[in-house]
């Protein structure tokens, strides 16, 4: 059995980082707080699209996979895998929604990059169920979201950039079986 180590990652207010089951915020706040008689340090994170605010002990902050924004090489690897051919696996619906909502709250760049690219259809084409249509969209915004900013642009602008990637890379989005 190893250990698993931890490297400490520190935060300043004021700053985006991402949280995987949610996606980019803001670090509000960072204070002490006693909570049953331990004296706890705790990031506070507002997620504004959501209207929420996360409360982590920053101790464990890693262990959640609370993380600073990626920076632009990891991004541009996450187009990357934007410009692949989609790839469908021949699995049950469930399956598939399954593993791509596990990609998704990885917290992944590319992993997440991954589902939009494989779930992505052109207008001209087949309509999509409701629930692919929530997962593309949920992935979409979240790479858009930590894109931004990573470029310091808007999330709008960050989204027209991914679907033109998306756009140029798949003209006839043709899937291949995997």
């Amino acid at each position: 059995m190893t250990k698993k180590t931890t490297t400490k990652i520190t935060f300043n207010s004021g700053e985006y980082v991402v949280y995987p089951a949610q996606g980019v915020g803001k670090v509000a706040d960072i204070y002490k707080q006693n909570i049953a008689g331990s004296e706890l340090e705790l990031i506070v994170v507002n997620f504004d699209k959501d209207k929420m605010t996360l409360r982590v002990p920053l101790a464990k902050a890693g262990l959640n996979g609370l993380r600073k924004i990626s920076e632009t090489p990891v991004m541009d690897s996450a187009l990357e895998v934007l410009k692949g051919k989609a790839k469908t696996k021949k699995i049950m619906w469930s399956r598939r929604a399954q593993e791509y909502e596990n990609k998704i709250n990885s917290g992944n760049p590319s992993a997440i990059a991954e589902v939009v690219r494989d779930l992505h259809r052109r207008e001209n084409l087949a309509e999509q169920s409701y629930s692919e249509r929530q997962i593309y969209e949920q992935a979409l915004e979240r790479l858009a979201g930590e894109y931004a900013v990573c470029h310091n642009i808007s999330n709008e602008e960050a989204s027209k950039k991914l679907l033109s990637i998306l756009a140029e890379a798949n003209p006839q989005n043709d899937t291949t079986v995997a």
